[in-house]
């Protein structure tokens, strides 16, 4: 499960306790990514938070496929295959269009992906790559480049606190050694209006 001690959710006492029953999903799984906090269950507070909110929140304006595409994507460019396997899974249940999702795929690990993309959903994904592969190359021109494809200010925060989130949970992932053992895949909260709804389904 991971390089540290986890503490399983039978085992939990207290604090760490109450947030699992938060997070739990299908027969009480918790995630591996989440178990992993378990002996700092503050900082499990501060990851889910920011997880919901910047992934699962009702006031995102691009589609619950996409945002996970963004996190597929990142996922695998910093060879995290703990996040890009549940991630994907994530995107394709989303998009509802298998064959898609599957084609979607190829192209990610072809490095082909931003031939199968509209321009705005292109312009998009080659800030994720930017700001994960090298940040510093960014300026007020990538900005502007959006801006002439009308991509709103609103949309690149969204989209840079998506790719953010995933760089901080890759770097959870890959510096603890956590992986899939025993995991329903592609898991995510379900009620997108109550920013503490942590379940996952």
């Amino acid at each position: 499960m991971s390089w540290i001690t986890i503490i399983p959710f039978e085992a939990a006492q207290g604090k760490l306790k109450a947030i699992y029953k938060k997070i739990k999903g299908p027969n009480g799984q918790i995630d591996n990514i989440l178990a992993a906090h378990s002996l700092r269950p503050h900082t499990l507070v501060g990851h889910m938070s920011i997880y919901k909110n910047v992934l699962h929140h009702t006031n995102n304006t691009f589609p619950n496929w996409f945002l996970e595409l963004l996190g597929t994507y990142t996922s695998y460019i910093n060879k995290c295959d703990y996040c890009y396997i549940h991630h994907f899974t994530g995107m394709k249940r989303f998009l509802k269009n298998d064959s898609k999702a599957d084609r979607i795929k190829t192209h990610i690990e072809n490095d082909t992906l931003t031939t199968i993309l509209n321009p705005k959903e292109n312009a998009l994904v080659m800030y994720a790559k930017a700001l994960t592969l090298n940040p510093s190359s960014l300026n007020k021109n990538r900005i502007k480049e959006m801006h002439d494809l009308d991509i709103n200010d609103g949309e690149i925060l969204e989209v840079n606190q998506v790719v953010a989130y995933f760089n901080y949970a890759n770097r959870t992932v890959l510096g603890l050694g956590v992986n899939t053992n025993n995991e329903v895949l592609g898991l995510s909260p379900s009620n997108k209006d109550d920013e503490e709804a942590w379940n996952h389904n």
